[in-house]
């Protein structure tokens, strides 16, 4: 099965051809982060508009590059949710009109499904059941996967997700969007020890997290050294870096809680902040102490893209699912709400 995936959730415009026998066949996408750097994050209007600008000329570049013909499509997946209404309807109206048009099932597709299954693209993809790691601009989920649409939530963040703290630390020091990649950059150069920060909610058993606490931290700390008159750039380093390595630290303990928890030795960390190192690396630390195994997608398969709702849909329609022709999008989706192809006959 050959299937079409359209991703539209916020501000990437991701579009790709995936084959069931073949794997990844191409995919394109565009970022309009220069779009909404000037505004300090993402406006939904400027966004919906700029994937109606992109979203047919990406379709047609990604059947130039696979060397697809229109007859040779057998279905078209696109984010249904969750996301900004506005960009989902745009993803969803042109999936369904190509559908009809083409003659071919629509469906549409979780966006965090999506982001569970990206590691599944990589030469040695995971098997299940697995413990994955969900860390993205608007979640932060401990999810325990048994198989597709087999998902049991066993943590989350209570307040501020993980990318949204790294956003808004980033801003609070001045430095550019998005916040993630500009706190990264700066860790490089930071002194270690020079300040530390809590590890949020580890003096206490369970799985959630709660991260608004250490963008308070990390914001009366630099409070302190601008009326200090310490506020230069090796300074914003040390900031940056201490709050880096209380995320990953806060991280890396609960994921070790919910493999101790569920007794697997698989893990799966997804989402765009899993494509910063120092996650990476402290999480492979860990999984090569405890004798088992990290995976993750490649970097451009982290952030929204189109290839991951492309695989997801392209197992949902070989098990069955599809869409009638209305067109529905969720702005709020719970992952728990979704359920296995099975038991959706």
């Amino acid at each position: 099965m050959r299937v079409l995936g359209l991703e539209t959730s916020c501000d990437e415009t991701g579009v790709a051809l995936y084959d069931s026998r073949q794997g990844l066949l191409a995919d394109a996408l565009f970022s309009q982060v220069d779009l909404h750097r000037v505004y300090g994050g993402v406006v939904p209007e400027l966004a919906s508009r700029d994937h109606v600008r992109r979203l047919l000329p990406l379709i047609r570049q990604v059947l130039a590059d696979s060397g697809t013909v229109v007859r040779e499509i057998d279905g078209i997946a696109y984010t249904a949710g969750p996301g900004l209404v506005g960009a989902l309807l745009v993803g969803a109206s042109c999936a369904q009109a190509l559908a009809l048009g083409w003659g071919v099932p629509a469906l549409g597709v979780h966006h965090l499904e999506g982001h569970l299954l990206a590691p599944m693209l990589e030469e040695a993809p995971p098997a299940f059941p697995f413990v994955a790691l969900l860390v993205s601009g608007g979640h932060t989920q401990l999810v325990r996967v048994d198989g597709l649409g087999c998902y049991a939530l066993l943590g989350e963040s209570i307040d501020d997700a993980a990318g949204e703290a790294f956003d808004k630390t980033a801003k609070l020091l001045g430095l550019g969007y998005p916040g993630g990649p500009e706190i990264a950059r700066m860790a490089r150069t930071g002194q270690p020890g020079r300040f530390v920060f809590p590890r949020p909610m580890t003096d206490r058993p369970g799985l959630d997290f709660s991260f608004s606490g250490l963008k308070t931290a990390a914001l009366n700390v630099w409070q302190r050294c601008q009326a200090a008159g310490e506020d230069s750039l090796q300074t914003r380093s040390d900031i940056a870096l201490a709050f880096q390595q209380a995320v990953v630290d806060t991280l890396q303990i609960k994921c070790q809680r919910a493999l101790q928890q569920t007794g697997l030795r698989r893990l799966v960390i997804a989402g765009g902040v899993s494509a910063n190192q120092a996650l990476r690396q402290a999480l492979e630390q860990l999984m090569a102490r405890l004798g088992g195994q990290v995976f993750y997608a490649r970097p451009e398969f982290c952030t929204d893209n189109g290839a991951m709702i492309a695989y997801a849909g392209c197992q949902r329609l070989l098990a069955g699912q599809s869409d009638g022709p209305a067109i529905q999008v969720l702005a709020r989706w719970p992952l728990a709400q979704l359920a296995a192809p099975g038991a959706l006959a």
